[in-house]
């Protein structure tokens, strides 16, 4: 919940009134007044950014040439190969046209093929070339590498909680 509090006027060197909004954030389980830079959501987004600088830094000064995004579609295959793009939309909850893309961009590297269905020629099945394969290896080191660096200094209970909130937090926005 954003609360506004009212605007406060001071005066400039020049004389000039001058009127600064505050806007403060309540968390509405405690009704304690947080920081801005204190807020969940920007701190929670803050995080996401920072591990994907991280990432695409580090994947590209080992000569892994891929995204985070595109880790995760290998990722996927990487764990059971062939699979349809829907499949591969819900596990990474990305939405058919940024699935697209990516498969487009991960063919065009070399990375996967598309097979096409004996059944349904309206499904694909996605398929990691020799390639692809060979990268897992390398790309696994590096978010291995990454996660541990990451987690650094946090109990295995601290981050059971930290999943559990963050899980129900995502069931209250779906």
């Amino acid at each position: 919940m954003v609360k506004k509090n009212a605007a406060k006027n001071h005066k400039s060197h020049h004389g000039t009134k001058i009127v600064v909004a505050q806007t403060t954030i309540i968390n509405p389980t405690n009704m304690s007044t947080l920081h801005t830079d204190e807020a969940f959501t920007i701190l929670t987004g803050k995080i996401s950014n920072a591990i994907n600088r991280t990432f695409l830094r580090t994947f590209a000064r080992e000569g892994v040439n891929i995204t985070t995004e595109q880790w995760s579609v290998l990722a996927c295959l990487w764990k059971e190969d062939s699979l349809t793009q829907q499949a591969i939309c819900n596990l990474t909850g990305k939405d058919k046209p940024s699935m697209t893309r990516l498969i487009d961009n991960l063919e065009k590297s070399n990375l996967v093929i598309r097979i096409p269905d004996n059944f349904d020629r309206r499904i694909n099945k996605i398929q990691l070339t020799t390639e692809g394969k060979t990268l897992q290896f390398k790309a696994t080191e590096i978010v291995q590498t990454i996660a541990s660096n990451t987690l650094q200094g946090i109990s295995s209970e601290e981050l059971d909680v930290c999943r559990k909130v963050l899980k129900k937090i995502m069931q209250n926005i779906a």
